[in-house]
């Protein structure tokens, strides 16, 4: 039993030689670049292998990729014991992002989502606190944080006006993770505050397969916990269905769909 890194590189370029091989310019992704993703069977580099334990089973381990860009994320984003963490967002990646930042020793956590079902999630999962989206959201997090603000927050929504919500929301000199993927072009933003409280941005992109190891280990340990992410299990004969669910009425609801060969 093994999970595929489904990332390739060249190996030869300026930003593999230097151990950027996730933003290799010549670089595919199995499944999306060339076929194979929703196939029975798939051929993959071997350094692109990795060992499964007996003791992750099968349909967590689909979530081990996902959890990988999580954790590449945080490798770019110090996160000291005893720092507050706030994540905006609490859908698969925010749930994710959650247990990694407690893991590190992250305190107070705090998960941040208007819905009530995915903060139950987070509080079982490991949150300190959890708060509803909005405006009100960013004076509750000062008011945990002694006044100052969080330490680090970790945006997973990419959407601007949350990511003006995190500006406001951390403290002086404080950290954001920009982990959503943003697709706006312009928009409006606290730029003043980025300068005028010293926050440092970070962006991340996709991981690296050294990443898979240290995930497989965190589940391993017990220290994520991937079965409450998925809402669905479905067999293969079904992806219509089960892509179709994504695009309905509560679809926004659902975490990770797994397809099952049976």
């Amino acid at each position: 039993r093994v999970i595929i890194d489904p990332e390739l590189y060249c190996g030869a370029c300026f930003h593999c030689r230097i151990g950027q091989t996730h933003l290799c310019p010549k670089g595919q992704l199995l499944g999306r670049d060339s076929n194979g993703g929703f196939a029975e069977f798939l051929s993959a580099p071997a350094s692109q292998v990795f060992r499964l334990p007996d003791s992750v089973n099968d349909q967590e381990a689909v979530l081990i990729q996902v959890l990988t860009t999580c954790l590449h994320a945080q490798r770019l984003t110090p996160i000291f014991a005893g720092e507050s963490v706030a994540v905006l967002g609490l859908g698969v990646t925010g749930q994710l992002h959650a247990q990694i930042a407690k893991s590190r020793g992250a305190s107070p956590l705090i998960g941040i989502t208007r819905s009530a079902d995915k903060r139950e999630m987070a509080e079982k999962l490991g949150a300190d606190l959890t708060f509803a989206g909005g405006p009100e959201s960013i004076q509750k997090v000062r008011e945990a944080t002694g006044g100052r603000g969080a330490d680090v927050v970790i945006d997973t929504t990419g959407m601007l006006p949350v990511i003006a919500d995190a500006i406001e929301m951390v403290r002086f000199g404080g950290r954001i993770l920009s982990f959503g993927i943003i697709t706006a072009k312009e928009g409006a933003l606290p730029f003043y505050n980025l300068y005028f409280k010293e926050i440092q941005v970070i962006n991340s992109r996709v991981a690296k397969s050294e990443d898979y190891p240290a995930c497989i280990e965190l589940v391993q340990r017990g220290q994520v916990k991937l079965r409450p992410l998925i809402s669905n299990v479905m067999p293969f004969g079904e992806l219509k269905s089960a892509i179709g669910m994504l695009g309905s009425e509560g679809g926004s609801q659902r975490m990770k769909i797994i397809m099952e060969h049976r």
